[in-house]
């Protein structure tokens, strides 16, 4: 029975609000840097249920410049789930809480983000390690702060496919690889739905707070000097002129230079595989030419009734280039389409105040 529920795929993950808190402090306060940190918990049947987080101990660069510093700190971050040092702190943090009969089980990792760039290199690396070494049913919770700092929280969970997880270990991201395997981008991240959860106790606790009580009259002043001061007045919620504000979200502007940053790197990468392709046209026709050149000589020897020279020489005298790896050009056309989504919910909002005062703005149309 036991291995029936562990061959179970995983469907969602169940994440406690306290974690959730933790998680939002931890990332908010290093925020713009990336923030890393571990999740422990338990499997249950086809959800793994999250209990607990624990922030990895944070790394100190050499000194340098302060640009230089950000960045290190960043690299330094983002590669800590990986980190050898990490690794030992996080099973000695493990080791007390079996002392203290608390869920200890290692179930993934956590990373915060900026607009939605997560896809990369780092995270991939990281979930290999989570999967292939330490756990196969862990997750990579993302906690995007930009897009929490709206009032909606961004938290979303994340594992690699089997397809990819398969590939990765293999090393095969040539182009004739892809196309037997028909692996698309898409197939690189799965993600699962992400419930939050409330214990019972906190539940009950929430249900006793008292609330504003809206039924009682309000109070008719007998002055103007007993009117209460207007900055303080709630503003209505029907109608809410600021709603209807055109001007455009500061974050749409951002995602869009990222989008545009992301469509330049893969470009950038489809002109390094072009490049590739020439270089082996180029190599693939001297030796086209050397083997004909060679095979014409020999005609001649034997005609001579000479011993004919080998052909296969062409293999040490021609060394053909190294096709470049796909995986970062799939990656950069995963967040390429990360950007895209992001930017149609941020338009959606504007295009429709646009639609809603199109008559304003047009023109009339002359009769």
């Amino acid at each position: 029975m036991a291995d029936l529920l562990k061959e179970a795929p995983l469907t969602s993950v169940q994440v406690e609000a306290l974690v959730v808190m933790k998680i939002i402090k931890h990332c908010s306060q290093t925020f713009p840097l990336v923030t890393t940190g571990f999740l422990v918990g338990m499997d249950a049947k086809s959800t793994l249920e999250i209990t607990n987080s624990f922030p990895f101990p944070a790394s100190e660069p050499p000194p340098s410049d302060t640009y230089h510093d950000s960045n290190n700190i960043s690299q330094l971050a983002a590669a800590a789930p990986r980190n050898k040092a990490n690794g030992l702190y996080q099973n000695e943090m493990i080791k007390k809480l079996r002392e203290v009969n608390v869920d200890a089980n290692n179930v993934g990792w956590y990373t915060s983000a900026n607009l939605g760039n997560f896809v990369n290199m780092n995270m991939i690396e990281n979930q290999f390690h989570y999967q292939k070494e330490l756990n196969e049913r862990t997750v990579a919770l993302v906690h995007d702060v930009s897009r929490s700092s709206q009032g909606s929280l961004s938290l979303r969970a994340f594992r690699l496919s089997p397809a990819f997880m398969l590939a990765y270990k293999e090393n095969k991201f040539t182009v004739e690889s892809l196309q037997k395997s028909s692996f698309r981008y898409q197939d690189i991240l799965q993600e699962l739905p992400l419930q939050i959860h409330n214990s019972h106790l906190l539940t009950s606790f929430l249900h006793t707070l008292p609330t504003s009580n809206t039924t009682t009259p309000p109070k008719i002043p007998n002055s103007l000097s007993e009117l209460p001061p207007t900055h303080n007045l709630p503003s209505p919620l029907y109608p809410n002129l600021s709603t209807l504000t055109l001007s455009i979200d500061p974050f749409l502007s951002q995602t869009s230079d990222l989008l545009l940053e992301a469509i330049e790197s893969h470009h950038t990468e489809l002109n390094n595989h072009q490049f590739y392709q020439r270089s082996l046209a180029r190599e693939q026709a001297k030796i086209t030419a050397w083997q004909q050149k060679r095979k014409a000589e020999n005609a001649s020897r034997v005609l001579t009734k000479q011993t004919p020279l080998p052909e296969d020489e062409w293999q040490r005298l021609f060394k053909l280039p190294t096709e470049p790896s796909r995986l970062e050009g799939m990656l950069n056309s995963r967040q390429v389409e990360q950007y895209a989504r992001q930017v149609d919910g941020f338009a959606a909002g504007v295009t429709g105040k646009m639609f809603a005062v199109r008559s304003n703005l047009l023109p009339e149309k002359m009769e």
